[in-house]
């Protein structure tokens, strides 16, 4: 078994990220675009006599300029074929010989909320595992629609009722920065944590796809949603909506258009992203109301 860090495949790469529908932070782009932004990254390929069984991002921080943090984060990114003894002797293989000077310390957090069968036997549990929404897009449109919460479908068929008209907005820089821009005030008064501002375009520059929705009120924009596509899968990654589009549902209808564009796009899993019910339950309860699955993934391992 062998851990390239050098010279990882981006095709092969991708060809395996698309396979799985694996997660956004693991994605080539994502680390082009952080790196672009000042964040080092660091790619292995994980090797079987010669076979790829999987891939691993990390971002790399400098952790009060004593030690470097490796953390991958959401991977790795696992050949179905790839057994879960075979992956745990890969992450041993991974930590020693992530290529950064000691003092360092390596993490990851697997992508699914199984441990043993991704591999960290043994690994000791540092963060108990946040939980997302995930809306399984390879279903029919009848059959998700079907899958919703009563309440958020109702919601849904009277925002569709409304005056709401609902489109696609461009990829240029200049035709969403409106939408980063209100999420940037947004973020700053409830006071959470995201991507840096200039992510999105960093991503964009660099090969990755998004998806922008708009809903109007006559001339007015009273709600957006970005959405990044990664290989086979895309994440929520940014939404805002005024008190008009709160009372009309506006969110509950540019999600529902966004799966419907996104299949079309050939996206087949849609990650809504963190839920808390404590701090956010609001939020939480939307994403759930989609009738998508909620896991909670494993936690982060040292």
């Amino acid at each position: 078994m062998q851990a390239n860090w050098s010279t990882p495949d981006r095709d092969a790469w991708d060809a395996l990220h698309r396979r799985v529908a694996a997660s956004l932070q693991q994605d080539w782009v994502y680390g082009e675009a952080l790196r672009a932004l000042g964040t080092p990254c660091l790619r292995a390929e994980l090797t079987l006599s010669g076979q790829p069984i999987g891939v691993a991002q990390c971002l790399v921080r400098k952790m009060g300029g004593v030690f470097s943090l490796a953390l991958c984060s959401q991977g790795p990114v696992w050949s179905p074929e790839c057994s879960p003894e075979q992956r745990r002797e890969a992450i041993g293989l991974f930590r020693r010989t992530v290529p950064l000077r000691w003092p360092r310390v390596c993490l990851l957090t697997p992508d699914s909320p199984d441990a043993q069968a991704d591999g960290m036997t043994g690994r000791i549990r540092v963060v108990t595992g946040h939980s997302t929404v995930r809306i399984d897009l390879d279903r029919t449109p009848d059959a998700i629609r079907a899958a919703m919460n009563g309440k958020w479908r109702n919601r849904l068929a009277a925002a569709e009722r409304s005056e709401l008209k609902v489109q696609r907005v461009g990829n240029k820089p200049a035709q969403y920065r409106w939408l980063l821009d209100r999420e940037l005030a947004q973020r700053s008064a409830r006071r959470y944590i995201a991507l840096p501002d200039g992510f999105v375009e960093a991503w964009q520059t660099h090969g990755g796809g998004l998806l922008t929705l708009r809903a109007d009120r006559g001339r007015d924009a009273v709600a957006g949603m970005l959405f990044l596509i990664h290989g086979e899968a895309a994440t929520y990654q940014v939404g805002w909506m005024d008190e008009a589009g709160r009372e009309l549902g506006a969110h509950n209808l540019l999600l529902w258009q966004a799966m419907l564009a996104l299949r079309e796009r050939g996206v087949r899993r849609l990650d809504l992203g963190g839920v808390d019910t404590v701090r956010s339950g609001g939020i939480a309860r939307f994403k759930i109301g989609t009738g998508g699955e909620v896991l909670t993934l494993a936690g982060t391992f040292f």
